[in-house]
């Protein structure tokens, strides 16, 4: 039997419990999970108790100190992303952290940096990138088939899916709404399947039209009277090699579809969108469209903590890396920054890979 990963468990939310633990435990002999943490000690220990966890702790820094850990999942609001990333770094473990990368572009930078300087993976939590079509997909791109791709569209909205649990409508520790909820991962799939190009300049607007009003709610109650975040973001993105992203994201908004996630692309050759997944092109005279008559059924939760232990335990490089998620948080700053601003805002100079 080859090396066992120690585990740890940063935060005791649902996305611990529901997405990450369970399929930490379908990992097998390959992880033991050791320690768990949350500011708050009982849901750390209620944790511990459900998954047979033998420490809990209130503090990840006593957990750090006290434990021998290997790897880590960051599963707290987003405004401890950067802290903890850096503190589980700095005590040798591997970091596996919840989307998005961080609060602002510049913590961003400085976990890429860390995780270079401590030699060990630090990737985040895009599990769509393990859905059955971006795969398909990107081995048609890889083949060529779209040709260069030079536009795309991004859209995550929800006609009235404003979280009731959590503390996704607090700007404080979330730093936004749907653009960095849920629009982070369809613009970090249209990015990944572009080859994730450097981007150059956002020009975004955000809405708070619907959040701060009493209303039906999809996804249970919300703290209307305290919705601190935009319920509708949109924007564009261009790029140094050309292309551009056209993106539109909501919690709210009065659409026909109760949810609607997907990226359609553009290229030279051909287009697809990928949810569900079509792929068109011009064939023999011919416009002819592609549909896939059978994809494999897969949790892509379960996908992305199996292949971030094999990149632990084989030391190889995840799927997502921390130059990308760079590129990731520079856009979305940026989106915000230029929805405050009223104009277009230029990006500065990435982390080159």
């Amino acid at each position: 039997m080859g090396k066992t990963l120690k585990i740890g468990i940063i935060g005791a939310g649902g996305i611990a419990r529901d997405a990450h633990l369970p399929n930490y435990v379908k990992c097998g002999d390959k992880v033991e999970i050791v320690a768990v943490s949350d500011v708050v000690k009982e849901k750390a220990e209620q944790l511990s108790l459900d998954f047979n966890i033998p420490h809990a702790f209130s503090s990840y820094e006593e957990m750090l100190k006290k434990i021998e850990i290997d790897a880590v999942s960051i599963c707290t609001p987003n405004k401890f992303h950067y802290p903890a990333t850096i503190a589980a770094l700095n005590a040798g473990c591997h970091v596996l952290c919840e989307k998005p990368p961080a609060m602002t572009a510049k913590e961003a930078e400085e976990m890429a940096m860390a995780a270079e300087k401590a030699g060990k993976i630090l990737t985040y939590g895009f599990h769509y990138r393990h859905a059955p079509q971006v795969e398909v997909l990107k081995r048609f791109i890889d083949g060529g088939e779209l040709g260069s791709i030079y536009a795309a569209r991004v859209t995550a909205m929800r006609r009235r899916g404003i979280p009731g649990w959590g503390v996704f409508t607090n700007k404080e520790l979330q730093g936004g709404g749907p653009l960095i909820d849920i629009g982070v991962h369809m613009l970090d799939t249209a990015l990944f399947l572009m080859g994730y190009p450097e981007p150059d300049t956002v020009l975004g607007v955000t809405y708070q039209k619907l959040g701060t009003k009493k209303g039906v709610g999809l996804m249970g109650s919300w703290d209307w009277e305290n919705f601190s975040v935009e319920d509708m973001a949109r924007g564009m993105v261009t790029f140094k090699n050309g292309a551009s992203i056209l993106l539109e994201s909501a919690f709210a908004a009065n659409i026909e579809k109760a949810d609607e996630m997907n990226v359609t692309l553009m290229g030279d050759k051909g287009g697809a969108d990928v949810f569900p997944l079509k792929i068109y092109q011009e064939k023999h005279e011919t416009l002819i469209d592609i549909t896939p008559t059978h994809l494999p059924k897969r949790n892509y939760h379960e996908l992305e903590l199996k292949r971030f232990v094999d990149a632990c335990i084989d030391e190889t490089t995840p799927l997502s890396t921390p130059e990308q998620g760079v590129y990731l948080q520079q856009i979305i700053n940026g989106l915000y920054e230029s929805a405050l601003k009223g104009e277009a805002v230029k990006l500065s100079k990435s982390v080159p890979f």
